[in-house]
């Protein structure tokens, strides 16, 4: 890990916070609930604004229309143009 000391004494290092959300994605064809990464203080929705096409998933199950489980990944992401809505959640088993 890298740290800069600017001339103000404010630290700066590679490590970005952030807080696990845990979340459910709705696409045409399939649900995911995984863990969503958003900065502290900030919503989901400017996390989604401030990042490119896709968005970070991790711990994710993949749920087809019939609810069950077909995939599990511990890091997939997730095309936003795919994306019909999304909802943190607070439990794992959507």
């Amino acid at each position: 890990m890298s740290m800069h000391v600017d001339h103000k004494g404010k630290y700066f290092t590679d490590i970005v916070s952030k807080d696990v959300v845990r979340t459910i994605i709705q696409t045409l064809t399939v649900r995911i609930v995984g863990d969503v990464y958003v900065r502290p203080g900030e919503r989901m929705k400017d996390e989604l604004n401030a990042s490119e096409r896709f968005i970070a998933v991790t711990d994710a199950d993949v749920i087809n229309a019939r609810g069950e489980k077909i995939y599990h990944s511990d890091f997939l992401t997730v095309n936003l143009d795919h994306v019909l809505w999304l909802s943190p959640s607070d439990t794992a088993d959507e």
